[in-house]
């Protein structure tokens, strides 16, 4: 994988707290790669549009809620 990708984090993570959160690719073309912000260097969700919706929606719903 590129060392290239372009991350962003969520305006509204807190980062002084837990830092818990996710970066999304921003300069990939037909994937959007998904990543922990704690480790950048793990492993990484690699998602088509149709996918990233879903998981979107599942986390939205409460779906995926522990």
């Amino acid at each position: 994988m590129s060392n290239d990708i372009e991350w962003r984090k969520s305006s509204r993570s807190n980062t002084s707290t837990s830092g818990e959160c996710v970066e999304l690719s921003t300069n990939v073309t037909e994937v959007t790669h998904v990543r922990d912000s704690k480790d950048s260097r793990g492993p990484r969700l690699t998602l088509r549009p149709a996918g990233l919706a879903a998981l979107v929606g599942q986390i939205k719903s409460g779906a995926l809620d522990l």
